[in-house]
């Protein structure tokens, strides 16, 4: 099938490339409409020039979180970075969802770029920083679009705050959920001598790497640039379990590479199996950093789920 093509599977729908959950069924027209996709085994482009937006270092009451926000009044979207990332991972987001009308908010977590490190004695915990940067900044309900270690923040989040929420996107991200079944496929998963391998052999996938040396290079440099501090040690607020997730009542879109390396798709369908109403997008020759990967894919797909849970 042609990544422009669009058809049934037993899985779903499949549309330019992405395997859906047969929850997006309804919506495929809107998805077809928008400009079309880059044929797998394309180079990814250039990033683009960013959307006008403030940049700043927010006081919370015991860190400094930086931040960009493009302001505007469009529903607030707010990216979550992955471990490898900061504010700066979102160069193919950012001008895209604020053409869209959406006001777009990106930060770096304690320990990434600009932001204050983790202290050892008192670390924290990631959504609540979220919480009191939302308060700073003004914004009340908002969507939330995490990558990898952000989904965890974001999970934690939507379990402490789900009122805060329109939509949750989880995309190639563990999740932190402790529960034994789940801990025992995230080991099967991680061969010995795992952890030690390059951060772009780990989360960028062959046919990236293989297509796309300059931007691996530049993805290498986002990485090297992003940790600045001790980023290790905060804690989540809530118990993350399946017991937990199965009351979330947020919209939840979960996303995934077909080659993603740390969250493939069989783990991907057992969150989906626990997050009620959610719906999936596997998405073709990507692996763990589908938003750099293939940007387009990743965007289509998000803008058209938050869309339908905008006000």
């Amino acid at each position: 099938m042609s990544t422009r093509e669009v058809g049934f599977s037993r899985r779903g729908l499949v549309v330019a490339g992405i395997v859906l959950g047969t929850g997006a069924l309804g919506h495929a027209n809107r998805a077809a409409a928008q400009p079309a996709l880059r044929r797998t085994g394309e180079p990814a482009p250039p990033v683009p020039a960013q959307a006008a937006a403030k940049e700043g270092l927010a006081q919370l009451p015991d860190t400094r979180l930086w931040y960009t926000d493009t302001g505007g009044s469009g529903a607030a979207v707010v990216f979550l970075h992955p471990a490898t990332g900061s504010a700066l991972t979102w160069g193919y987001q950012q001008p895209a969802f604020a053409a869209a009308g959406y006001r777009v908010i990106t930060y770096s977590r304690r320990g990434h770029y600009n932001s204050d490190p983790v202290p050892n004695d008192k670390p924290g915990s990631g959504s609540q920083d979220l919480h009191e940067l939302m308060g700073v900044l003004g914004v009340g309900k908002f969507h939330a679009v995490a990558s990898a270690a952000g989904v965890s923040h974001a999970l934690d989040y939507a379990l402490s705050h789900p009122d805060r929420l329109m939509s949750l996107v989880l995309s190639s991200g563990t999740g932190g959920v402790r529960d034994a079944d789940y801990i025992a496929m995230l080991v099967n998963v991680r061969s010995k001598g795992f952890d030690d391998m390059s951060p772009e052999f780990r989360e960028l996938s062959p046919s990236y790497r293989a297509l796309n040396p300059e931007g691996v290079a530049q993805w290498v440099e986002l990485h090297h640039k992003a940790v600045t501090g001790n980023r290790l040690g905060q804690k989540p607020v809530n118990d993350i379990s399946w017991a937990a997730l199965q009351g979330l009542k947020v919209p939840t879109l979960l996303m995934t590479g077909d080659a993603d390396l740390i969250w493939p798709p069989p783990l991907l369908r057992l969150f989906a199996k626990h997050i009620p109403a959610s719906e999936t997008v596997i998405v073709t020759e990507a692996g763990h950093a589908i938003y750099w990967e293939q940007p387009e894919v990743f965007n289509r797909a998000v803008l058209e789920f938050i869309t339908r849970h905008s006000p």
